[in-house]
């Protein structure tokens, strides 16, 4: 009890009244007895029941504080919802007004907010050391779609007898060797040529690092033709010696991208240019120094050691701060060839920084505060300019703005989904269908290769970003889809709207790629598709599960696909595609099963109707033959304790052979911190808290993703 400051009194509001002073309309003093009770000498029968409450504007986070302030209000007197608090519908009070406010169910939805779960974890990589893996990046998307198969559908989906290889970081066959700076260059023995033009081809659409690629080969080549002399005057300047690893790193991208045989080389070139990058860091930073950290980078990604890029490209990064490439008017003072190339120079680095940063889950190392370079260069009419770069820098933008407004804060807003919606129209009405006419409009020979597989790329970017904005509601309605026992809804829901575009952005991303590799114009050399495809992988894989359609199954046979040829080269991608086939294998098995229960359901209700089959009792032993408890529809995938180990392939197994991947064994949680899911706190309840929101449409024809009609 409160005194006003004129001496009166207030009385304080108690959380719920008992149900004796509720039913005599008495003021309640909350204890438990209540005073009324005790004076009445009845303290025994002072019960407390919760309330029913009514519904209000809904705020998921919130509604459980709200609706005890409501419960307050009630027991004290008060209108519910008096002085503007609202409260969630809860339990037999939900059913009631179910059917009679739908629509204003559906409007009230539209200004939720939704969380978006944590899925950050801390993986080992190859030598046994921890590597922090963010929310965003594919190999966490991995982790929560193993779990969920694991405990929802197969125990024995990721065999842990396949769980030696690690997804992070590749053990290289031939070590790198430090041949400590001031040893002599290598010779350059190999063509150049074809080694300049294999390294535009890997790079085109990710980085633009000099004034002029047609220039490349010739510059190269009379580089090269000097190096004897050099190796008798090996007393030139830093700079000199920059240029020249530069040089190297560009033959050893090449070589890097060709056969095999070649990799001997690259290694050497790589192992002299990047002793020459580190000694040169206590000198004079210059444009070379920047780019020869971007190339040592890109050389990484290609060896697939992605987590020492990303150190790499720290020193390039800050190299590039320390010139001032991020200041167009600083790059204007070096002239017209210097100043487009400085500033491609820095798209180069945005681009780069922001896969590697998405691929990772972590932050990214530059940013666009106190950065004037323009990334659009607009033609008479408005339109843009067609360059590969500059459409790259922009789907990364808004991949970034996914990724700081929706992962890093964790929650999505049907304002923050139409910015981002918004943001992805006009991304795709500039460059959709001109990256779809390189794509699709050139034979063999027509065009570049390296346009074609940049453009690609670019594309790819483009449904990621869809994915990676959609891709939690997928879970979600999948988790749902799992837990009630799916059947073809006869509505959509917002979710399940979501969910679509998240397979149909898969989709779509998958169908170019195919398209090059049938046509041979595909490079085998491509992390970012090779990341980006992954991905997909698992959207398609739970999408056949979660029962989006059976033409999904010709969709994840095309992703495998494309990733065993990557795998040629790229040995991430071998073991991608044998999650990939793992995933795919369960999938099939789950729907073969679901099918068997389903005309098993059919058959025993209409068997009898012509004898079909014998009547028997059905504790018979012509039933105990252990085929009843694999096809009881009331016993859940993944519950059965005596289903035999995988290491007994059955008849499926011979038609599609079964390849596991496990990392539980790689898997190592912080200390104090919670293992994060998903589905983390919403196994019970997750129809409720992840309302719906402003929506991703089902994708048209032509791949675009438009999203106005749903705001």
């Amino acid at each position: 009890m409160e005194t006003r400051a004129g001496g009166g009194v207030i009385r304080s509001r108690v959380a719920n009244a008992c149900d004796t002073c509720k039913q005599r309309k008495i003021r309640c003093s909350g204890a438990l007895p209540c005073g009324y009770c005790v004076r009445r000498r009845d303290p025994e029968n002072c019960r407390y029941t919760a309330p029913r409450v009514r519904r209000g504007k809904p705020r998921a986070a919130a509604a459980t504080t709200r609706a005890d302030d409501d419960v307050g209000s009630c027991a004290s007197g008060s209108p519910p919802g008096a002085g503007g608090s609202s409260v969630v519908v809860a339990g037999s009070s939900r059913e009631q007004q179910h059917h009679h406010h739908h629509h204003q169910h559906g409007v009230l939805e539209e200004h939720e907010d939704t969380e978006v779960p944590r899925e950050a974890r801390l993986l080992c990589d190859a030598q046994g050391k921890l590597i922090f893996i963010g929310d965003c990046a594919p190999l966490s998307f991995f982790q929560t779609v193993r779990r969920l198969v694991t405990t929802r559908v197969d125990a024995h989906a990721f065999a842990p007898e396949t769980s030696g290889y690690s997804a992070l970081e590749n053990v290289s066959s031939r070590p790198s060797v430090s041949s400590g700076y001031g040893a002599l260059p290598p010779p350059v023995k190999i063509a150049v040529g074809p080694a300049v033009e294999a390294y535009l081809e890997v790079t085109m659409g990710l980085i633009d690092l000099f004034e002029d690629n047609t220039r490349l080969e010739g510059e190269i080549t009379e580089w090269a033709r000097q190096q004897p002399q050099q190796h008798h005057d090996h007393g030139g300047q830093q700079g000199d010696s920059l240029a020249g690893a530069v040089n190297y790193l560009v033959l050893a991208i090449g070589c890097q991208k060709t056969e095999k045989g070649n990799e001997g080389t690259a290694q050497q070139y790589f192992d002299y240019a990047r002793d020459v990058a580190f000694a040169s860091l206590g000198g004079n930073l210059g444009v070379a120094s920047v780019q020869v950290f971007i190339l040592i980078t890109l050389y990484s990604l290609g060896a697939c050691q992605i987590n020492a890029a990303f150190l790499f490209f720290g020193l390039a990064a800050r190299a590039a701060l320390s010139i001032g490439v991020h200041r167009t008017a600083v790059n204007a003072r070096f002239g017209p060839e210097i100043h487009r190339q400085r500033d491609r120079l820095w798209k180069s680095l945005r681009v780069v920084d922001l896969f590697l940063s998405t691929s990772m889950g972590r932050p990214p190392a530059t940013s666009d505060v106190d950065c004037t370079v323009p990334y659009r260069q607009p033609e008479e009419g408005g339109r843009e300019r067609f360059d590969l770069l500059n459409a790259s820098v922009q789907i990364f933008l808004v991949i970034e703005s996914v990724v700081l407004e929706v992962y890093s804060r964790r929650k999505i807003s049907p304002r923050l989904t139409e910015g981002i919606s918004r943001e992805l129209r006009e991304w795709s009405g500039q460059w959709l269908e001109r990256l779809k006419e390189v794509v699709e409009g050139n034979k063999e020979g027509d065009a570049e290769a390296g346009m074609v597989n940049g453009a690609c790329q670019v594309l790819a970017s483009y449904y990621y970003a869809v994915i990676l904005v959609s891709r939690p509601f997928l879970m979600v309605e999948l988790h749902r889809r799992l837990s009630d026992g799916y059947s073809s809804p006869t509505t959509s829901s917002g979710k399940s709207k979501l969910a679509d575009a998240c397979i149909d952005a898969a989709i779509l991303m998958v169908e170019p790629i195919q398209d090059l590799i049938d046509r041979g114009l595909m490079t085998r050399r491509a992390p970012v598709i090779v990341s980006w495809l992954f991905a997909s992988s698992l959207v398609l894989g739970v999408g056949l599960i979660g029962g989006f359609g059976r033409i999904i199954e010709k969709y994840c046979r095309a992703a495998i696909t494309a990733l065993e040829y990557f795998a040629q080269t790229d040995t991430h991608a071998v073991q991608y595609s044998l999650i990939a086939k793992s995933l795919l294998n369960t999938a099939l098995e789950y729907l073969e099963k679901k099918e068997i229960q389903e005309r098993a359901r059919r058959t025993e209700s209409s068997s009898q109707l012509f004898g079909l089959i014998p009547r028997t009792p059905r504790g018979s032993d012509n039933c105990s033959d252990g085929s009843q408890s694999r096809t009881n529809p009331a016993t859940g995938p993944g519950e059965n304790s005596s289903k035999p180990d995988k290491a007994h392939p059955s008849q499926d197994d011979v038609v599609l052979q079964r390849f596991g991947f496990d990392f539980e064994s790689t898997f190592l949680g912080m200390t104090g911190t919670p293992e994060f899911s998903v589905f983390s706190g919403f196994e019970e309840n997750a129809d409720q808290t992840f309302g719906a929101l402003n929506l991703f449409p089902l994708l048209d024809g032509d791949g675009h993703i438009d999203l106005a009609s749903y705001f």
